[in-house]
């Protein structure tokens, strides 16, 4: 349940959280996934703050944001608007598709598997159509400092349709995506960077530091990987 300090309504489930990390979880997640159309539950593999195992799957630290909130907003005009002032000359509209290189099920499927061969996590399932959503639904807040998760819900859907991501893992202020249709040229890549400059500045400017070497990073990548300071 919410916790209404964080802004969510303490009479809503949310979502449901495994007691423990869960060894193994790939195919379990994987089972999970596939059957979400008929459950309505959509999967997620959950980590914690560092330092804290309670929060913020446990401690209640949700809100709850409306699908109707994610609606009513445009991915382009979104990323636009979070775009710094002095970046908004980089921004010359929303990236084209990519060209599907694995499917996206598949390809989220792989980056699963991969994660929980690396290390345990929690598994939540969240009441949602689609794991754009699930981030709103869920109450997650990662991005507070940057922007509401409502915008970002916004520019997900917009990326599972362009490139094929699919939400897999969210930490305390970490996602993690799956993508089928990575960018295959640096050109294209460099279009990608820019909204994820918009989307999550903190990869850029507290990673590589530099946007240019930040694309080489996106081509032909089947994850992305993002952190809110």
């Amino acid at each position: 349940m919410p916790d209404p300090g964080f802004g969510g309504d303490a009479d809503r489930e949310v979502l449901w959280v495994s007691d423990e990390r869960l060894p193994d979880l790939g195919g379990l997640w994987c089972r999970l996934y596939g059957e979400r159309e008929r459950t309505g539950l959509y999967p997620l593999l959950l980590d914690t703050l560092h330092g804290d195992p309670e929060r913020p799957w446990h401690a209640g630290e949700l809100g709850y944001t409306p699908v109707e909130e994610i609606d009513a907003l445009d991915a382009g005009e979104t990323l636009q608007e979070l775009l710094a002032e002095h970046e908004r000359e980089l921004w010359t509209g929303l990236a084209a598709p990519g060209v599907e290189v694995e499917g996206p099920d598949a390809c989220a499927e792989m980056v699963a598997e991969a994660f929980a061969e690396r290390s345990r996590w929690l598994l939540g399932l969240v009441p949602a159509a689609r794991g754009a959503d699930a981030l709103s639904l869920a109450g997650w807040g990662g991005p507070c400092n940057h922007t509401g998760t409502a915008m970002i819900s916004a520019v997900v859907r917009s990326w599972e349709e362009r490139f094929g991501t699919r939400v897999v893992a969210v930490g305390f202020d970490v996602l993690e995506l799956s993508v089928g249709a990575p960018p295959m040229t640096l050109e294209h890549a460099r279009a990608v960077a820019v909204e994820h400059l918009a989307f999550c500045p903190d990869n850029i400017w507290q990673g590589v530091g530099d946007i240019g070497k930040y694309a080489e990073r996106l081509v032909d990548c089947p994850r992305w990987g993002f952190w809110w300071d």
